[in-house]
């Protein structure tokens, strides 16, 4: 999969310049909208099926600083892919190739009412790329 790029705000800064701590979770959730739409399966498409994506576990680790105007881009990673969660690994690297964040995600898959969808059974294309993509990442 191709790298998300987010290019740092001015707004996303705090008072010394750097960016907020926050604005990386934010990130993270970008990148993870670019992968799946990457692998044919975007939010609109998902959410048209009655399928929402809530965070269910997240950690995040902070290596280095980022600053206004800088490019970072994030390499997501597939983990973890069960009947029911799925998890993304986050690298973000600044434009010297220093890893600035490393993070974790994992999510499940809700219908309309709240309850857990089971992936292979409520929508197996959708469970097979994303099989496809954790077989060859291996």
């Amino acid at each position: 999969m191709t790298p998300y790029h987010h290019t740092v705000q001015y707004y996303e800064t705090d008072r010394m310049g750097i960016t907020h701590h926050s604005n990386y979770i934010r990130w993270m959730e970008e990148a993870r909208v670019d992968f799946l739409a990457q692998l044919g399966w975007n939010i609109e498409k998902l959410e048209a099926m009655g399928a929402v994506s809530p965070v269910t576990a997240l950690d995040a680790k902070y290596k280095h600083d980022t600053k206004f105007p800088e490019v970072v881009a994030i390499q997501v990673r597939l983990t973890k892919l069960t009947g029911i969660r799925l998890g993304l690994h986050y690298v973000m690297r600044n434009a010297a190739g220093t890893v600035v964040f490393e993070g974790n995600s994992e999510h499940c898959f809700l219908d309309g009412q709240g309850h857990i969808l089971r992936l292979k059974k409520a929508f197996p294309d959708f469970a097979k790329a994303l099989g496809q993509v954790l077989e060859a990442e291996g």
